[in-house]
């Protein structure tokens, strides 16, 4: 995508106060969109939201914002998501989980989004937070339970998740499909795939949604992986990706040198986008973790095959 035409798309048609996300598909692609999450301690905002302004000068089409762990931090989501769209003319996604809330908290949830002029929002069923006593999904069992609900509230467009390779709690990726589509019938209007390093993977992954009749935009989510400990950390998070042979042979040949490791994953992350960009995929999500600088790197390499 072009400087004129990103800077004419973010300030006529990309209009952040009134953008669903689901009109941004339908206008353009492939969709580039970036994913940050908010500070752990409210004294940390100030850098995340430095880290957002560096990130608004790409031309990207939306920014998404993690919810936390059982909404430990979800006032600060609310709050950048809502800065992305006022301030930095950026369409943000705000996540929104049910492992731990109720449908009352979901339902005043949806209220501050919809004050706030949030127009997006991720629907997960989320993760069990750390030292968590309380009970689990005490109103939503299953995100398709919570997209709904959001539908029903109304006015807003809604986000779900996927796995290419399988959900962990689920037996098998066909099963997991039949899943994803109830999800989809219940009001989701585009997916945003968890991480992955094996594009074939996701290319089998799309195939069987689109047998399945799963017919919404799938934005493939990809995270340069720049560290030994990250790596490591990612490999569980990633609900059990596979890494393939390039991607360990690099992890091996250069774990040792941090600097070298960083270059490396940069670099394997945008020879992942050049692939599915290749393959007419209908967006990538880039996991930035808060990290403007791999961002520019990448989007650098890429942009002009937007």
């Amino acid at each position: 995508m072009s400087n004129i035409y990103y800077r004419y798309y973010r300030f006529t048609k990309g209009d952040s106060n009134a953008m669903f996300i689901k009109d941004i598909f339908s206008d353009k692609k492939p969709v580039l969109s970036f994913e940050v999450f908010p500070p752990k301690q409210d004294s940390g905002l100030g850098d995340v939201l430095s880290a957002v302004e560096k990130m608004s000068s790409l031309p990207i089409d939306y920014m998404s914002v993690t919810y936390g762990a059982g909404g430990s931090n979800s006032k600060n989501t609310a709050y950048i998501a809502s800065y992305l769209k006022d301030n930095l003319s950026i369409p943000s996604l705000a996540h929104l989980t049910c492992v731990t809330n109720t449908k009352e908290d979901i339902q005043k949830k949806l209220d501050e989004y919809k004050a706030l002029g949030i127009k997006n929002i991720l629907a997960l069923r989320g993760d069990r937070p750390k030292d968590f006593e309380g009970e689990l999904f005490p109103g939503y069992k299953y995100a398709s339970e919570l997209a709904k609900a959001i539908k029903d509230h109304g006015g807003f467009c809604v986000g779900g998740a996927c796995y290419p390779e399988c959900h962990p709690n689920s037996p098998d990726i066909d099963t997991d499909i039949e899943h994803l589509k109830i999800k989809v019938d219940a009001g989701v209007d585009f997916l945003v795939t968890q991480m992955f390093f094996d594009n074939d993977e996701f290319y089998k992954f799309r195939d069987k949604a689109a047998q399945k009749g799963i017919n919404v935009p799938i934005n493939a989510g990809i995270m340069p992986l720049t560290s030994a400990g990250q790596i490591n950390r990612m490999a569980v998070l990633s609900g059990g990706a596979s890494m393939p042979s390039k991607f360990l042979r690099i992890f091996a040949k250069y774990q040792d040198n941090p600097e070298a490791l960083r270059q490396a994953g940069i670099a394997y992350a945008i020879d992942q986008i050049i692939d599915l960009l290749s393959n007419d995929i209908d967006g990538i999500h880039l996991y930035t973790m808060n990290k403007p600088e791999t961002a520019e790197k990448i989007v650098s390499a890429i942009n002009s095959l937007f």
